[in-house]
């Protein structure tokens, strides 16, 4: 039988067991901080209808997804995780209350050039807030307010969640008689930061038609820069001019209160007239999250205000809030930057049971006394010598070894050893089981380190 050669896709992340354990902590301090603002649990179908999935794209959209036919069926799997929300409160609305709060941490598919930092598959880990008729603005406030605490989770203290409004960005290009522009320079202007102002005021004069004039002034507009404070205070002084930018000054003037209110210190959070997110169905606030220290990795949480993304499903008006942290890219830059904490054991137990005698039964009792204290606990059975019992242990990364021979089984006690230290006790089981609890309760560090 000719061997095939074992290899995984472009495009596509494997991690060792030992990373995964990280990647999986990572995604317990979401769902933690999630559920603690009520929000419940949801998964949605990897595959969908692809007319589902489809009804608010074309163009990019389309190119990237991956689709396929099984029988009469136009199938493809899910590009992001909320068109599929849009679908599922559509499909759920008589049984859901309102607001509805999800979050979701799920694979998602794009068939995109693979490249640094870029995958073809990768987890989302999104919440949405989606209201009945109407959404009150606290919850455009609440948003960045869980992404701040998510992050002090993770051990960040220097990133940034930048805001902005749609409708203050419309309501500028509306005075300046540019409406049916506004999706194109928008999409222009939110390339700011990877092109620079000249490549995007070239962009304005040659691809979008503005003149030099309006481009400068767009340019101003977006360059005003300050504290918070300063920022709304000189927006104040375009107000009058145009209905909707006084509502969407306003509305960014809330947030910046309430995200206060909240307890985010003004060093986390920046309004940034800069922040305009490419994706049309924007229609209110927008954010960006940045690591400080590493501009070059760009935004790794974002979203905003939508009210009618659920339009294509329904005729109910089912507005929305949400942000997506883009997980698969997040964790990979972490990784390679040597911010993820080496100290953190990604080990799959903490302690190594081994009988050291032909009898396993005593082992197996001690076993199941450590797990009922709440200490991960793996019983090596194999018939090895004692060298490679501790070899396994070694590579496998486990805090501690619990040895149990004829000796111990005498004493009524069983012998534990530091794997990092060196150090070895004989203990009675109980004392045993306080003696691991109190050293893995040393060993809780942040799960990534500024540098």
């Amino acid at each position: 039988m000719d061997r095939i050669k074992p290899r995984t896709l472009s495009g596509f992340m494997e991690l060792l067991p030992q990373k995964q354990a990280k990647l999986e902590r990572m995604m317990q301090i979401l769902r933690q901080t999630y559920a603690l603002y009520g929000f419940a649990p949801l998964d949605t179908p990897a595959i969908e209808d692809a007319q589902i999935l489809l009804a608010k794209g074309g163009g990019e959209t389309e190119k990237q997804i991956y689709r396929f036919q099984k029988g009469d069926s136009d199938l493809a799997l899910r590009f992001d995780l909320t068109v599929p929300l849009a679908k599922y409160v559509a499909l759920h609305y008589n049984e859901l209350a309102f607001p509805f709060r999800r979050y979701q941490i799920s694979k998602v598919y794009r068939g995109e050039r693979a490249q640094r930092g870029r995958f073809r598959e990768f987890y989302q880990a999104d919440i949405d807030i989606i209201g009945d008729g109407k959404l009150d603005i606290l919850n455009e406030a609440e948003i960045p307010a869980i992404i701040y605490r998510v992050f002090r989770g993770f051990g960040l203290t220097r990133f940034q969640i930048r805001v902005n409004n749609r409708k203050i960005l419309n309501g500028f290009y509306s005075m300046l008689g540019l409406t049916e522009k506004n999706g194109d320079i928008m999409r222009t202007v939110d390339k700011l930061d990877k092109i620079g102002a000249e490549k995007v005021a070239a962009i304005l004069t040659e691809d979008c038609g503005l003149s030099q004039a309006q481009a400068a002034e767009i340019l101003r507009f977006i360059s005003i820069r300050g504290t918070n404070a300063q920022v709304l205070s000189a927006l104040e002084s375009y107000l009058g001019r145009d209905e909707l930018f006084d509502l969407g000054f306003g509305e960014l003037t809330a947030v910046t209160k309430n995200l206060a209110a909240f307890g985010v210190p003004e060093e986390n959070f920046a309004v940034d007239l800069t922040i305009a997110r490419g994706l049309d169905y924007y229609t209110g606030t927008v954010y960006e999250t940045t690591l400080l220290d590493h501009p070059e990795i760009g935004s790794v949480c974002s979203g905003g205000r939508y009210d009618n993304l659920a339009g294509y499903y329904t005729d109910k008006a089912l507005p929305g809030v949400g942000i997506s942290i883009g997980l698969t890219r997040l964790f990979y830059v972490l990784d390679e930057q040597g911010l993820l904490n080496p100290a953190l054991s990604g080990a799959p137990a903490d302690a190594l049971v081994l009988p050291m005698t032909q009898d396993s039964a005593p082992a197996i009792a001690l076993a199941e006394q450590l797990r009922s204290k709440g200490i991960r606990i793996q019983l090596y059975g194999e018939q090895k010598k004692f060298k490679q019992k501790m070899s396994y242990a070694d590579k496998l990364g486990v805090p501690y070894t619990v040895l149990l021979g004829e000796d111990e089984l005498a004493a009524g006690k069983c012998s534990v050893k530091n794997m990092t230290t060196g150090e070895q006790v004989t203990l009675s089981p109980e004392d045993a089981g306080a003696y691991i609890l109190t050293g893995l309760a040393g060993n809780n560090g942040p799960l990534i380190l500024e540098k």
